[in-house]
């Protein structure tokens, strides 16, 4: 019913119990509850056109509505301040009260960070945590084809639509993937549009449904970070990559860093933080299979590449962080022609990659440097 907020809906069900009791009651006793003009709203004859159009959705194979009063709700959601009044799921609804953490990040987002965030959430869905992201283009998107691709198929989509729409359009094909066997979910009605206002909405979903939240790459004044700061606000751990100083990607983690945030490196650093809260996450690694697990976690295998001494000076002028071509040829001591026909081969091999604005970041291989 338009007009009727979720906090008024809360302290209909809290007064009168199921909607059939609501309805029951009379004008003047639903006016003590809402005020007269969400009395007026609610009584006032409507259309049922939405609501004959979201049973047959969830008449459809995959497709449930969850409401407070169903023992499918998840749990986790009933310990925040605004749990929505009705979910609309497509996939697994068992996942929604699975042990989760989010995964969140920049949209335009590094090569590093697409890699980072693949690989934290395979090893994290390897150990039995639901992956929660939001679907967007980058880091979310990474982190749901991470979990994917653990084969646990545990991976639980929060979008700002309705849940009969997909935006961004570029990810459907990974939405049908994880409505096949994992789970998408929304608060809004059918046929709801991207609008910019519903996705702060979706953010505190996402750290609601969590045990913590990991931010991988994240902007000042990303959206990533609204999610980490809800998160902190109902208690759950938040954690953070760190990444290059001179990475505006970057600057978002380092700030939740400086404000508390965990710093992690390894998919078992953020187990250790929270074995204390779940209790079905495995066993801690002993000291040598930690040491294996702690190398950086980057893109997916690569054939090593015996390099030059003009391929490797320039691995050691790029370092880590991602640097333009021309602050890479003064580095080097090369003409910006003569770093091109070194860069190229290495481009193709997958030992670095090129970025937006014409720079370039090194890519490691799993496990291991690239070997010079």
């Amino acid at each position: 019913m338009p007009g009727l907020g979720p906090e008024r809906q809360r302290k209909l069900l809290a007064a009168f119990g199921l909607p059939s009791g609501i309805f029951a009651h009379s004008r003047s006793s639903i006016a003590a509850v809402i005020g007269g003009e969400g009395a007026d709203l609610l009584l006032a004859p409507c259309e049922r056109t939405a609501v004959d159009a979201a049973l047959a959705w969830s008449a459809e194979a995959g497709n449930h509505i969850l409401t407070l009063a169903d023992s499918a709700y998840p749990q986790a959601l009933l310990d925040t301040a605004d749990p929505p009044i009705v979910l609309y799921v497509k996939g697994d609804p068992a996942l929604l009260n699975r042990p989760g953490l989010a995964i969140v990040g920049a949209r335009s987002s590094t090569a590093q960070g697409v890699a980072n965030a693949e690989a934290f959430a395979r090893s994290l869905s390897e150990a039995q945590l639901t992956i929660i992201s939001g679907l967007a283009l980058g880091i979310d998107a990474a982190a749901h084809r991470g979990a994917l691709s653990s084969g646990e198929g545990s991976t639980v989509a929060v979008i700002g639509t309705g849940a009969d729409r997909i935006y961004p359009a570029g990810n459907a094909a990974l939405a049908r993937e994880i409505a096949a066997s994992g789970a998408i979910v929304s608060e809004f009605a059918l046929g709801t549009p991207p609008l910019r206002h519903n996705f702060p909405r979706r953010n505190r979903l996402i750290a609601g449904l969590s045990h913590g939240v990991l931010v991988v790459e994240a902007a000042i004044g990303s959206g990533s970070l609204i999610t980490a700061r809800l998160a902190t606000e109902i208690g759950r751990e938040v954690f953070a990559i760190p990444g290059s100083i001179h990475s505006p990607l970057a600057r978002g983690c380092h700030r939740l860093i400086r404000e508390g945030a965990k710093l992690v490196e390894t998919a078992e650093d953020v187990l250790e933080e929270l074995r204390g809260r779940v209790s079905t996450l495995p066993p801690a690694r002993t000291r040598s299979r930690r040491k294996a697990a702690s190398a950086p976690l980057t893109a997916p295998s690569q054939p090593e590449l015996p390099l030059t001494p003009e391929a490797s000076k320039l691995l050691a002028a790029l370092g880590d962080e991602a640097m333009d071509i021309d602050t890479l040829a003064l580095r080097c001591g090369l003409t910006v022609d003569a770093l091109y026909a070194i860069l190229l081969p290495m481009e193709l091999e997958a030992v670095l990659v090129r970025l937006p604005g014409n720079r370039f970041q090194r890519l490691h291989k799993e496990g291991a440097p690239v070997r010079d």
